[in-house]
């Protein structure tokens, strides 16, 4: 016997450059935002939900996705309140092409940027880059020692930690003079 709500399957996006079929069912994240057309400039809210690198976009939480955002084509993801000109409002870019988007609140936008970061960040060659060279790191060398590590030491990259520091007396850090 079957508990709780019967789980319906969300039908799939078909890119319809390349009809490619995408499969939408358990997305890592969900939710409504608003998000500004690309041709008309109005705003429309549309159900999101983020599955790997791909950010999909539908009219209902239960229909077929009718666009999608490649993450892993985007560069950036950042507030941009003032750009838009709304409240809990970020930006998401590509080389070609800048979506403005907006939460109903701003810890939901707060997640949507780190959800969306974390995508972008994961599909990146560099990300790529050091995930094989922490692997490489990790198998022991012809004597013994780690690869990298040189004589009793390791590299240390911790002169870095400072460029992250963000400031817990600036009361918006999202405005930044």
């Amino acid at each position: 016997m079957m508990q709780g709500r019967p789980h319906l399957a969300r039908p799939p996006y078909v890119d319809p450059n390349t009809n490619i079929i995408y499969d939408t069912d358990s997305p890592e994240y969900q939710g409504w935002l608003t998000k500004q057309s690309m041709w008309l400039k109005d705003w429309r809210r549309r159900y999101v939900m983020l599955k790997g690198s791909k950010l999909f976009f539908c009219k209902n939480e239960y229909g077929a996705p009718h666009g999608m955002i490649d993450l892993a084509s985007c560069t950036t993801v950042k507030s941009a309140d003032l750009k838009s000109k709304k409240r809990h409002s970020f930006e998401i870019s590509t080389p070609e092409t800048t979506f403005l988007l907006y939460a109903d609140t701003e810890q939901e936008k707060d997640d949507w940027i780190g959800r969306v970061g974390k995508a972008i960040v994961r599909c990146s060659s560099t990300y790529h880059g050091q995930q094989q060279q922490q692997q490489r790191q990790q198998q022991p060398g012809p004597y013994g020692q780690m690869q990298g590590q040189q004589f009793g030491h390791m590299d240390d990259d911790s002169d870095d930690d400072d460029i992250y520091y963000e400031d817990p007396n600036n009361p918006n850090p999202y405005f930044n003079d």
